[in-house]
């Protein structure tokens, strides 16, 4: 039997492309976004009681990596690329459905003129545009699992690199996106198959293209210039 789905609202996100996004949220506690819903969902009383959550579910598609068919494994980038796992043992977004979920810290609840009731969110991992299919609170006493354990990605150690962002350039940047930047950076958003320290890297933020080189884990900034109106790398 054929389900359909339709989108409720949209995320509005400082990443215009998928490159430098997060790989999971919570990584970047300063991310911040707004949730923008569909105009036949703008009911205020579809929100009555939500402010009284810290965090929230969102069920997306990762709508830039739809794709006809679907392949049981896939190669996770918390083990270099290189070695593929059950696509269900990951959290991949080529999926049989292409279906994502978040964790998002919730940070205000805004009544606006043009979008009716919004929602601000802390360290999403989803792309501007990206199509919300339901939101749901997190309940600590059902959704926290203390003992837990995290498979491959308990072995996969840490990526942080270390990042050099000269001030003139991080000053290209809204004050309240510098610290954002920096961390989303540390993350190491290169794809895992290219670690080329030749090689200068690029990545759209906060309506700038920033470029950057890593060489021995040290990540640095080389220009930061304004994102050309119509450029869709």
């Amino acid at each position: 039997m054929d389900v359909t789905i339709q989108p409720i609202a949209r995320m509005r996100s400082d990443f215009s492309t998928k490159f430098g996004i997060p790989r999971q949220s919570g990584l970047v506690e300063q991310l911040r976004s707004t949730i923008v819903f569909e105009p036949e969902f703008r009911n205020p009383d579809a929100l009555r009681g939500i402010e009284e959550f810290s965090h929230l579910w969102i069920i997306w598609q990762f709508s830039e990596a739809v794709r006809q068919g679907w392949s049981p494994t896939v190669r996770p980038p918390r083990l270099g690329g290189n070695t593929r796992m059950g696509v269900f043992a990951t959290r991949s977004p080529f999926r049989p459905n292409n279906l994502g979920l978040s964790s998002v810290r919730l940070l205000g609840v805004e009544q606006t003129k043009d979008f009716g009731m919004v929602l601000h969110v802390g360290g999403a991992d989803l792309m501007d545009g990206t199509p919300i299919f339901d939101i749901k609170p997190y309940i600590p006493y059902g959704d926290c699992h203390m003992d837990a354990t995290g498979g491959f990605t308990d072995r996969a150690g840490e990526f942080l690199l270390d990042v050099d962002f000269p001030r003139e350039l991080l000053e290209k940047l809204p004050p309240d996106k510098r610290e954002a930047a920096k961390a989303v950076l540390s993350h190491d958003p290169r794809p895992s198959y290219q670690r080329n320290e030749d090689r200068i890297y690029g990545m759209t933020f906060a309506g700038q293209d920033i470029r950057f080189t890593v060489r021995e884990d040290i990540l640095t900034v080389t220009e930061v210039t304004p994102r050309k109106s119509g450029d869709c790398r």
